[in-house]
This record gives structure tokens, C-alpha cells and sequence, in this order.
């Protein structure tokens, strides 16, 4: 199995570096484009699960890049919106641009994870986790088992 894939298209340092920290930290891959045109071509190069767009971004803007996205062969992956816009009407139109949801700038950290988990499922790791077991008490052994001795051909050394 392989890590859940997020694209975030975001111009902001800050906010970058904010949302890879709090994805990577619950085991997403976070992959990342500065611009609305760069966002668009790792998007149809990497085919994320999932996509994280801002919206006032230099080139294109994000709504313009949503709109690429949802009119390509890759337009099944679902895009939801990181934004400052907070006017009457915006949510509107972005999710008119074809979002499939829209997060309002500042984010909540854990409605961030809960909204990436609804739309592409919890992390999955490389290596699954370990597989414990308990056993009654009373069929526990007190002892460490023991290792027989290995079998050789050879005379055994005496301490001098």
C-alpha cells in the first residue's frame, strides 16, 4: 500500500509550510505547486487523491485551475478550496468553478484532516502495522524458551 497523495497548489510560505506539517504529520504525502498553471501540470502529471487549492494565486487563478482540472481526464479527483475569500458570494462561485468543497483561510487543523479523510480516506503507510496478540495469563510461559545447542562437527574449545 502507498501513502495518500495531496497536491496543494499555494503561493503563501506560511501557509505551506502550515499545512504540509499537519498533513505529513497524519501520514499524507503532500506534493506542491506555487502557481495555478504549475498546479494544473503536476496535478495531470501525478494524479493526486486529492487536491488543496488556493484561490488568489499568481498565473491562474485557482478557480480558472479547478476549471482546467474538471474539463480533464483527471477530473474524478476531488478539489477543495483553502481560501481567504470570504465576501457574500464567493463560496458560490468557487464551488461554481467545480471545488468540491470550500475550507475558509484561517484553517482549522482538525477540520482539515477530518474534511482530507472524508473525501480520500485515513493515511495508509508503507508497512502495515504490527500484529498483536494476547494470550490468557495462565498459558504464558515464565521462562524464556530454550535454544538447543547447535550440532558441529568440530571439538569443543576448552578455557585455558
Amino acid at each position: 500500500m502507498c501513502k495518500k497523495r495531496i497536491l496543494y497548489v499555494e503561493d503563501n510560505l506560511q501557509n505551506k509550510r502550515l499545512v504540509f506539517k499537519i498533513l505529513t504529520a497524519k501520514g499524507f504525502e503532500v506534493l506542491e505547486a506555487t502557481d495555478g498553471l504549475a498546479g494544473v501540470a503536476l496535478a495531470l502529471r501525478e494524479r493526486p487523491d486529492l487536491i488543496l487549492m488556493d484561490i488568489n494565486l499568481p498565473g491562474i487563478d485557482g478557480m480558472e485551475a479547478t476549471s482546467r482540472l474538471k474539463g480533464s481526464e483527471i477530473s474524478h479527483i476531488p478539489i477543495i478550496a483553502l481560501t481567504a475569500n470570504a465576501m457574500r458570494g464567493d463560496r458560490e462561485k468557487i464551488m461554481a468553478a467545480g471545488c468540491d468543497e470550500y475550507m475558509q483561510k484561517p484553517i482549522s487543523n482538525a477540520l482539515l484532516i477530518e474534511t482530507v479523510i472524508r473525501f480520500v480516506g485515513a493515511p495508509t503507510s508503507a508497512t502495515p502495522p504490527p500484529i498483536t496478540t494476547t494470550a490468557p495469563a495462565a498459558s504464558m510461559p515464565t521462562e524464556a524458551p530454550q535454544i538447543p545447542p547447535a550440532v558441529s562437527s568440530q571439538p569443543p574449545v576448552e578455557a585455558v
